[in-house]
C-alpha cells in the first residue's frame, strides 16, 4: 500500500513543478531570454564550457544562475569574469527544481535580450526528472567517462536538445569507443547535434555558441510583437 501512496505524492511534485517550470518557460521567452538547463556528471567540465560558450556569444547576454550542493566557488569564479551569476544552493537535494528557478528568476533584473544558463547539480539522474523550465536542454558528456555513458543514463541523452562531448584532446589517450557511444545516443535520440569540444584548447566551442544564438533569436518576443513581422 505504501508504495501506492510514495507514486501519488511524487506525481503531484512533479505536476506542480512542471506548472512552475511553464510559466518560467513563457515569462523568460516573453522577454528574450533562452533558458538553457546544463547537465553533466561531477567533473565533466560544466563551468569551463560556460566560459568557452561566453567568449562567441554577440548580441546575446550570457546570465547565469549556479546550482551547487554546497559551495559557491563557480559562482565566485564567473563573477571574477564580470558575468551576471546567481547562486542557488541545495543543502542535499540532488538536482535543481522549477520553484528554486522561479524564485531566483524574481530577483534577477534582465536588462538585455540573452541566454540564461543554469548549471545544474552534478548528476545524471534526479536533474534529468524535474524540468526546470528550460528551453534548451544541454548534455555535457566527456570522452574520459567511458562511452558507456547513453546506456547507463538514457533519460539524460533522451531529453538532450544538444550533447557536448568535451575534453576530445584525451581521445588519443583513452580507450573511448565513439561509434559505441554515438550509437547509443542515436537510439535514444535520432537527431539531436552533438558537439565535440576541448575546454582546454576551446576547438568547438564556436559551433556551440552558433547553435546556441540562432536557438535565441528564434524566440517570440511578446513586448515587441508589433514588429516581429518586420525581421522575417
Amino acid at each position: 500500500m505504501h508504495d501506492v501512496r510514495k507514486i501519488d505524492v511524487m506525481e503531484g511534485i512533479l505536476d506542480e513543478n512542471d506548472h512552475i517550470a511553464e510559466h518560467i518557460n513563457e515569462h523568460l521567452a516573453a522577454h528574450g531570454i533562452l533558458a538553457v538547463n546544463e547537465m553533466g556528471a561531477p567533473g565533466v567540465g560544466k563551468t569551463t564550457t560556460l566560459k568557452n560558450i561566453f567568449k562567441h556569444l554577440k548580441g546575446f547576454k550570457p546570465y547565469v544562475i549556479e546550482g551547487d550542493i554546497e559551495s559557491d566557488l563557480d559562482t565566485q569564479d564567473l563573477k571574477n569574469l564580470g558575468i551576471d551569476t546567481h547562486q542557488i544552493n541545495t543543502y542535499g537535494a540532488c538536482h535543481l527544481d522549477a520553484p528554486m528557478i522561479d524564485h531566483m528568476v524574481d530577483h534577477m533584473n534582465f536588462d538585455e535580450r540573452g541566454i540564461l544558463f543554469i548549471e545544474n547539480i552534478g548528476n545524471l539522474v534526479c536533474p534529468a526528472e524535474f524540468s526546470i523550465g528550460e528551453h534548451v536542454m544541454m548534455l555535457v558528456s566527456t570522452v574520459t567517462e567511458g562511452s558507456d555513458k547513453p546506456y547507463k543514463y538514457p533519460l539524460a541523452f533522451e531529453k538532450a536538445d544538444l550533447i557536448i562531448l568535451n575534453k576530445v584532446d584525451l581521445m588519443p589517450y583513452l580507450d573511448f569507443d565513439e561509434e559505441f557511444f554515438m550509437k547509443g545516443v542515436r537510439a535514444l535520440n535520432k537527431d539531436v547535434p552533438v558537439f565535440k569540444v576541448s575546454g582546454k584548447t576551446g576547438e568547438g566551442f564556436e559551433d556551440v555558441a552558433n547553435w546556441l544564438m540562432q536557438r535565441a533569436g528564434k524566440l517570440e518576443i511578446k513586448e515587441h510583437h508589433h514588429h516581429h513581422h518586420e525581421h522575417k
